[in-house]
């Protein structure tokens, strides 16, 4: 994220703006997870994913028994594409979480290798508790995702990275399932009252924010890489 915490710019264009060193930190977690998860807007703004390409992190897969690219796993509601978005030629095994409204039709289920069905829960009360009638947002309904992790755990899929973007994000920080948070700090202001930041959604209030411990702080060069770890409610 930039300095002053957005993840794009306000045309929520695709933030090319991190270090071939970030890029490389950022290979380091998808390689040690079984699947990465991010959301349909991510996808149509990068047009592509972050496969494992380093011969190290290849091989360490390999040693530990795992196929050599985690699942990549879609998150969309409407479960609709544009076909000709990179991320469908690349050598990545590709899932698509959706709900029943939004099960896609053949020609685009025919792009995924698995396709999981989830119903949506209402809004949860906790991150909009106390807002008021001229509140500019709305609580939006989520996935149950109590019941993907379990879907998912028991197809193998145990350690996860949620590559966001900060709407999915929110999502799981609403139902407390992130256990780490991973921050790039880098050298630029973007600004902007509509630029995303990490975690979007409604917002917590103080009282009900997500509590942090801090694990690392790493500069390098201009960029400061962090992680804290959540504390569970």
């Amino acid at each position: 994220m930039s300095a002053d915490g957005k993840i794009a710019d306000r045309a929520r264009s695709a933030a090319r703006f991190s270090s071939s060193r970030d890029r490389g930190h950022l290979e380091r977690q998808v390689a040690l997870a079984d699947g990465v998860v991010f959301g349909a807007q991510t996808l149509r703004a990068y047009g592509t994913t972050l496969p494992v390409t380093n011969p190290q992190l290849l091989q360490q897969r390999q040693l530990s028994g795992k196929p050599p690219q985690p699942v990549h796993l879609v998150c969309s509601r409407s479960g609709r594409f544009d076909p000709d978005l990179r991320f469908f030629r690349q050598s990545v095994p590709r899932w698509l979480l959706t709900t029943p409204q939004g099960a896609p039709d053949p020609e685009t289920t025919a792009l995924f290798q698995r396709v999981l069905a989830v119903p949506l829960l209402p809004p949860s009360p906790a991150s909009g508790e106390g807002e008021t009638s001229n509140s500019r947002r709305q609580a939006q309904p989520s996935l149950d995702w109590a019941t993907v992790l379990e879907r998912l755990h028991k197809l193998g899929l145990k350690r996860l990275a949620i590559l966001g973007g900060g709407e999915l994000v929110a999502s799981l920080f609403e139902v407390d399932l992130i256990d780490e948070i991973w921050l790039t700090i880098c050298p630029l202001i973007l600004g902007g009252a509509t630029a995303p930041t990490p975690v979007e959604g409604l917002g917590f209030l103080a009282e009900r924010s997500r509590r942090l411990q801090l694990v690392s702080v790493t500069p390098v060069e201009q960029e400061i890489f962090i992680c804290y770890r959540v504390e569970h409610q």
